[in-house]
């Protein structure tokens, strides 16, 4: 897709959390109203006939353009978190990351075999905990899963798309 007036607003920051890193920003598309008013537009034009009736917000950044969109698609959200952060019973799944490994969790309620989820998260690098966050999901057996992202990295030789089947639709707003 690619909205030029988005490309725009996206801050890039030099060499952060560590040389070599270029690191996007979407803080900046989160403080505009226009921003976010495009943003949930369109993915509310891609998801509209989808028949989603959840959300699956990806800590922390995930939880602001899935809070918005379930509302105008009339979805309930649901967070994915960090082990010891959400109050009932949980379901989790632990992953590998650069330096070790990590695990998230859902509720154990949060989703059903009669639902159609959507994982939401800011941004798709080496894919890691989005491939974790869909595991996750995918053992509550719901209808269908999509996957989406703001922004998908790809200049910077990462190919998190990579772990996913083929078959997993995945899209993004942006493509860097």
């Amino acid at each position: 897709m690619n909205n030029q007036f988005l490309l725009n607003n996206l801050r890039c920051i030099p060499d952060f959390p560590q040389k070599g890193i270029n690191f996007r920003d979407v803080t900046t598309l989160f403080k505009s109203a226009e921003c976010l008013k495009v943003m949930v537009d369109e993915l509310y034009e891609i998801y509209k006939d989808k028949g989603i009736t959840k959300i699956v917000g990806i800590e922390s950044r995930g939880f602001v353009i899935a809070s918005a969109l379930a509302v105008k698609l009339g979805a309930g959200v649901i967070l994915c978190r960090k082990p010891g952060k959400l109050p009932a019973e949980t379901v989790q799944e632990s992953y590998t990351k650069e330096y070790g490994t990590d695990t998230i969790e859902i509720h154990k309620d949060a989703i059903d075999e009669n639902d159609v989820v959507l994982l939401h998260d800011d941004l798709l690098a080496t894919g890691g905990t989005m491939k974790a966050a869909y595991n996750l999901v995918k053992k509550f057996n719901p209808k269908n899963i999509y996957v989406n992202f703001i922004i998908e990295i790809r200049d910077e030789g990462l190919h998190g798309r990579d772990l996913f089947d083929k078959d997993t639709e995945i899209t993004t707003l942006l493509t860097t």
